[in-house]
């Protein structure tokens, strides 16, 4: 926020209507206060919503759209529910160079793909669009220069329609002449001629046009899958990480979104689709949770308050998977294993004490070792099953509650995949998440690294699209629930084929099926 005497009146007008508080109800004091944090998200809010009624008072036709942009880095601050009352579209950036920090170059369609998600819960029913994509090459702008190839083009524009977009706008066109993008981004090059990236735009969009009703009518099908992101964390790991000399991932801002992206990554990889969405965008209302799972994945502040929520999920029938550090702050962040833990019935027990291990070490699930991150936590036991013991201590339990269960392991095991490769996470969670996978109609019957697969629903078709980013050639076998629908190959840059209940795919190629 530009810190003017507008600013700064807007801000004494807001402290009256919420007035900072020296103690909590049970007596501790708030040291560290997220007022600043609360603020931004409010101020944000209240500024597109004045700017949308100036609009509406001179034109009442066209629609309101909201480009957000560094999505990983900046989601804490967007209140995408309270958006869609003024808006008619929502949109996000997916511009590699400047917004995919966190990844990999061989990662930017995983990262496109959780970049959409995002954008998608937070739409909820309006219509969204990733507003800008990296369409050329950029010099001496941008994190990280590189130039997109046809391949992630056409990656990029099937992955986004795969997650329910309605299209893309690519930045951009002809390249800039002055200034720090002079030269840069652009799909035709200096003589005005088209791109090899401009052309894979134009087969896209050619399928697309001959497929128009199958795509307009298209929603992604919801395998059950929520991964939650709890913005009170992200504003907690502003305020308290500090890098170390070690530089661990965890004590680094970005670390709770990282966990929570080990998870998308290694779901990704067996095929399922899975929404990844602030804890306020999802549905606490219904009656009835069964084959509905969350992943808290080292959310480190969690409000009090949540603790009712996420009870009546589990007693409904809900699971909840529960990694790291998750809840060790409250929304004030007193500590919450000396302040009362709200969440010990539904998790089963507290934590004795976190401990320091290394940058990675291992949780033993039986014959099973999943990697994880620097914390491991031990648990003081009550009402949970010990899944995982190690000297004789709890580090792992799961707990029955109500018609649902609770899965927690106070280990970083989301950022120990993201580390140290994703398959025992994938071996943990073809367990846990049997009954989402049993009822998606079409998933890899195993991990298939660095390889993910979008699943849209259209009428009584389907529509699938693969991305093979493993630098192999692969042929998958996969899990189909209905083999009365046959396959029609709609798009395959590199030729790639299906055949029954397999596909092969080249590296680098998006294959996208069409089963009706």
């Amino acid at each position: 926020i530009p810190w003017t005497d507008f600013s700064k009146a807007k801000y004494q007008e807001w402290l009256k209507q919420n007035p900072p508080k020296d103690f909590v109800d049970n007596g501790y004091p708030i040291l560290v206060e997220l007022t600043d944090q609360r603020f931004l998200l409010d101020y944000n809010t209240w500024f597109l919503n004045w700017i949308a009624t100036e609009i509406r008072k001179y034109d009442t036709q066209h629609v309101l759209h909201v480009n957000n942009h560094a999505m990983f880095q900046n989601c804490a601050e967007y209140n995408f529910p309270e958006w869609r009352k003024f808006l008619t579209t929502l949109g996000g950036s997916a511009h590699a160079s400047w917004h995919f920090g966190y990844f990999k170059r061989e990662q930017y369609a995983l990262a496109m793909s959780a970049n959409s998600e995002i954008v998608r819960s937070g739409a909820g029913e309006l219509p969204w669009i990733m507003t800008e994509i990296q369409g050329g090459n950029n010099t001496y702008s941008g994190g990280a220069p590189f130039c997109p190839t046809k391949n992630e083009i056409a990656q990029w524009m099937w992955i986004t329609l795969g997650t329910q977009g309605k299209g893309g706008i690519f930045w951009s066109l002809n390249p800039r002449s002055s200034g720090i993008e002079a030269g840069e981004w652009a799909m035709i090059d200096f003589q005005d001629q088209p791109s090899d990236r401009l052309k894979a735009a134009s087969d896209v969009i050619k399928v697309i046009d001959s497929n128009a009703e199958l795509f307009s009518n298209a929603r992604e099908f919801d395998s059950g899958i929520n991964i939650l992101y709890v913005r009170q964390s992200l504003w907690a790991e502003k305020k308290m990480a500090m890098p170390s000399q070690q530089n661990y991932e965890a004590r680094l801002a970005g670390g709770v979104m990282k966990s929570a992206l080990g998870y998308f990554e290694a779901i990704s990889e067996m095929g399922i689709n899975c929404n990844l969405k602030e804890f306020g965008e999802f549905d606490f209302s219904k009656d009835n949770y069964s084959g509905e799972t969350i992943i808290l994945a080292h959310q480190i502040a969690v409000p009090s308050a949540y603790a009712q929520k996420l009870e009546d999920f589990v007693s409904k029938g809900g699971k909840l998977i529960v990694d790291g550090l998750t809840a060790f702050f409250d929304d004030n962040l007193h500590n919450t294993m000396k302040t009362g833990f709200p969440f010990a019935r539904l998790f089963g027990g507290n934590i004795s004490e976190f401990k320091a291990v290394d940058n990675l070490f291992e949780v033993k699930f039986g014959q099973i070792s999943l990697p994880a991150h620097l914390w491991k936590g031990y648990i003081r036991n009550t009402t949970g099953r010990p899944i995982a013991t190690e000297d004789g201590e709890t580090v792992a339990v799961h707990n029955q509650f109500g018609k649902g269960e609770t899965v927690w392991i106070p280990s970083l095991l989301g950022m120990g995949a993201r580390l140290d490769g994703t398959e025992k996470l994938c071996q943990f969670l073809m367990t846990e998440l049997k009954s989402n996978f049993s009822k998606t109609p079409y998933s890899f019957t195993g991990q298939q690294k660095a390889v993910l697969m979008k699943t849209l629903q259209s009428g009584n078709s389907f529509v699938t699209v693969i991305v093979n980013k493993s630098g192999e050639m692969k042929r998958i076998a996969l899990n189909v629930t209905d083999k009365t629908k046959k396959p029609i190959v709609l798009f395959a840059d590199k030729k790639g084929t299906v055949s029954g209940q397999s596909v092969t795919v080249s590296p680098e190629e998006t294959l996208v099926i069409e089963w009706k």
